[in-house]
């Protein structure tokens, strides 16, 4: 690994290659702000994919282009005499420190709880009003839920074993059939939504990453039916004209390989 000075030297080289970049680059010149945002989201997906993944070099060239538009947003910022790359260290530094006194202080803490605890209780006399305030509005849905629960565990709202939001889960799905049997399509859309929330919350309880696990199960899903699809095409078939019980056979073998 490279020594501290050779780090220092690496990110030098990114500050001197952004500021020429943005003076004679017509692309680069022309970027704001709110132009690199979408390119900014569309990167970080980029990198959660190679996380996934376990691509250690893939996760290596994702975290350049965040790195990138980190180093961007800052050399724009202090175009506008606003911030610089600077501040944004110095900001992300001070914040470490308060928000770590058992660290930095003399708080004493037993365990990733209580630190946790502390956190959201910091962020409150910080000024913010609710420990929700932190949730992003346009996170995705499964991760804003996850989020929610984490947040407002913080502060000591949650249940106290597995086993309790398991019953809620069944609580749920039994509403869910319920609705279901009614026939009542808003009432049914929000029993799932309640489903849905609770099983995040198990997966919590049980050490699950909800986003993760879906994302993992995605990815298989789209393994096995690719392989489906090639298997049907080394028969001259498409899927189409195929019954299901033919499929099922291709989709049966592709369990071998994607599990």
């Amino acid at each position: 690994m490279n020594s501290r000075e050779n780090q220092l030297k690496a990110f030098n080289r990114l500050l001197d290659i952004m500021d020429e970049l943005r003076e004679k680059c017509p692309w680069d010149k022309k970027q704001t702000l709110e132009s690199l945002r979408h390119l900014t989201i569309e990167e970080t997906y980029e990198l959660a994919d190679a996380i996934l993944e376990n691509d250690l070099q893939e996760i290596k060239k994702e975290l350049g282009d965040v790195l990138l538009h980190i180093v961007f947003y800052s050399k724009i910022g202090a175009e506008k005499n606003a911030f610089d790359i600077a501040d944004v260290a110095n900001s992300i530094c001070d914040k470490l420190i308060h928000r770590h006194p058992h660290i930095y202080g003399d708080v004493v803490v037993k365990d990733e709880a209580e630190v946790k605890r502390n956190w959201e209780q910091l962020k409150l006399k910080e000024g913010k009003t609710s420990v929700l305030e932190g949730v992003p509005i346009s996170l995705p849905a499964v991760v804003k839920a996850s989020r929610i629960q984490e947040k407002v565990a913080g502060v000591g709202f949650d249940w106290e074993e597995p086993q309790q939001v398991w019953g809620k889960v069944q609580e749920e799905l039994s509403e869910l059939n319920e609705e279901i049997k009614a026939g009542n399509i808003e009432n049914t859309e929000k029993e799932f939504g309640d489903v849905l929330f609770s099983m995040i919350n198990y997966a919590r309880f049980i050490g699950v990453n909800p986003e993760n696990a879906l994302e993992k199960t995605n990815k298989k899903f789209i393994n096995r039916f690719q392989y489906l699809e090639k298997e049907a095409k080394k028969e001259g078939k498409e899927l189409s004209d195929m019954s299901l019980t033919e499929m099922d056979v291709h989709w049966e073998n592709s369990k071998k390989f994607f599990k």
